[in-house]
């Protein structure tokens, strides 16, 4: 037997019992329900505030933007639990099986992925009956939805699987949040980004979370609301050609780093960050 496909299959059915643990169990219920609420609540003030004199409402434009990022936020997640497990010395245990550290990306990929679903159908379900003006009838949304959402996940875990190498403890994990913060800020998310300044709209076009935005808006807007983009234009191929580059940038990077990393763990160097955790609690 292949033991590429066995660990592939190894890590599909990993990542499906990781997601199943999640849905059972009262804190991670809480982290499903936390972030999609507080959208849903932040969309609710934002809902009947219009775009200068654009006629289009804000909640409107933010919702698609705000399943953008969501699906951004999971190479946060990705690289959270990455660095978590290399702490703990689960790493070291995947390393020690053939093809165990492909099987463990594999699981990770399923888990988070399916977790990142899971948000979208809690917020974008009740947030279809809150806000008006979307553009949701037939199948074309619905199918530009899931290339959308499918590709900005194949361009964005790699990447967080990336940060989760680079960072050797948990604690040092908000020196990300901060960037992916401002990111956030700048990619037109709450705010359509042709309104900011031109050099800030060319920052934020390198990085996914903006693109995933746009593709979202793409999907569940009417045609018309593309008048307050950039080049008042979808750019769908733009889109797909972005997403795709950090797709293919982040996989040739990720499998690359991730080997390099697990060379250097090794059970002292497990052992000793468990010293210096015992050393902060104490």
């Amino acid at each position: 037997m292949n033991p590429t496909a066995t660990a592939l299959r190894a890590g599909w059915s990993r990542g499906l019992i990781e997601l199943r643990q999640t849905l059972t169990n009262g804190g991670d219920l809480f982290n499903h329900f936390f972030w999609p609420v507080l959208m849903l609540a932040t969309l609710f003030f934002l809902r009947d505030v219009s775009f200068e004199q654009s006629g289009f409402m804000l909640g409107a434009l933010a919702l698609p933007s705000i399943l953008g990022m969501n699906a951004a936020m999971g190479m946060v997640t990705m690289s959270q639990i990455l660095t978590a497990d290399r702490e703990d010395g689960t790493l070291l245990r995947a390393k020690a099986t053939p093809h165990g550290m492909q099987g463990y990306l594999v699981g990770k990929v399923v888990s988070v992925s399916g977790g990142l679903l899971v948000d979208v159908a809690i917020f974008l379900i009740p947030a279809l009956f809150l806000i008006s003006g979307l553009s949701v009838g037939g199948p074309g949304p619905w199918l530009t939805l899931s290339w959308v959402l499918a590709l900005g996940l194949v361009a964005t875990l790699p990447l967080g699987a990336v940060l989760g190498s680079v960072f050797t403890s948990t604690r040092s994990q908000g020196l990300l949040t901060l960037p992916i913060l401002a990111m956030i800020a700048i990619s037109g998310i709450f705010y359509p980004i042709a309104a900011l300044p031109e050099w800030v709209q060319w920052i934020a076009q390198g990085f996914p979370i903006y693109w995933l935005g746009l593709g979202m808006r793409s999907a569940l807007l009417p045609g018309s609301a593309a008048a307050v983009e950039i080049d008042e234009s979808w750019r769908h191929l733009e889109t797909a050609g972005a997403l795709g580059a950090w797709a293919v940038l982040g996989l040739l990077v990720a499998p690359v780093v991730l080997r390099r990393m697990a060379r250097r763990e090794s059970g002292s160097t497990v052992a000793e960050r468990r010293e210096r955790a015992l050393r902060r609690v104490g």
